[in-house]
């Protein structure tokens, strides 16, 4: 599904929805009850520009609008079916949990995939994969700076001194990624780790924040991580939501997607 958007949109850009009220332009400024108004009409705005969406759930919990979300993914399903939707939830639980967990995102939500840590292991991924045709993203080196803490250690190994962020790339490429279904969280921020994460796991899709308001570099990520049979999702949110204060806000949104998205394209070279 991933591929067939890429290729049909000629694009490799996530629009991730990150709806802050406060931030929202003109009339609809601090309406926490238009979060489906402001969040369709930027769909509607670059839904051909782009190989998928983010919804990042704690920005619609946050303000009791999980109703709305619901009616947003109904909306995504309904003007972009080709588009496959990404549950920005970063879950890890295990056992019964995981599993009602893995309902929200895909019965409730009807994603088609979602954010996972894998902090706790197998047993918290595979409820998951018992959806056939759905997708899971596992964190292995996120963009922000508190990510060294962990996913930059060395762990004692028969295979070496392999980084934690390094294993967790390996066990997606191969041992958990049964049905093809997994794929690897990679922030924008650290182009190198990308690089590397593609060298381990050559195959799986690379879903990559951090590109626009978190500074990174849109070429460097394509030229890291790109790849003819290893796809990219390259995510940015804030640049293309609030590109405009005012209320020609999706007209500026659409326009920053189309710039990120043309950009990201001409890196492949």
């Amino acid at each position: 599904m991933l591929a067939a958007a890429e290729r049909q949109n000629r694009s490799m850009l996530c629009v991730g929805l990150d709806p802050e009220p406060k931030r929202f332009p003109g009339r609809l400024q601090g309406e926490a009850n238009k979060i489906y108004d402001f969040c369709a009409a930027i769909v509607d705005a670059t839904a051909d520009l782009v190989s998928s969406f983010k919804p990042q759930i704690a920005y619609f919990a946050a303000h009791r609008a999980e109703g709305q979300l619901e009616r947003l993914m109904e909306h995504m399903r309904r003007v972009a079916p080709q588009v496959p939707i990404i549950l920005d939830a970063k879950r890890g639980d295990i056992g019964s949990t995981a599993e009602q967990y893995a309902r929200e995102a895909f019965e409730r939500y009807g994603a088609d995939a979602v954010t996972l840590s894998p902090f706790m292991g197998w047993d918290s991924v595979e409820p998951y994969l018992k959806y056939e045709g759905k997708g899971a993203f596992l964190l292995c080196r996120t963009s922000n700076p508190g990510g060294d803490d962990l996913q930059n250690q060395r762990l004692a190994s028969v295979d070496g001194q392999p980084l934690l962020y390094e294993h967790v790339a390996r066990l997606a490429q191969g041992p958990w990624n049964l049905n093809g279904q997994l794929g690897l969280v990679v922030g924008a921020t650290y182009p190198n780790e990308i690089e590397r994460v593609r060298q381990v796991a050559p195959q799986v899709p690379l879903l990559i924040p951090g590109v626009g308001a978190q500074g990174g570099d849109a070429v460097a990520t394509v030229k890291a991580g790109w790849r003819a049979d290893g796809t990219i999702i390259v995510n940015s949110s804030r640049a293309i939501l609030y590109a405009s204060s005012g209320e020609d806000f999706t007209q500026a949104a659409r326009q920053v997607a189309q710039q990120t998205r043309d950009t990201l394209e001409a890196a492949k070279g």
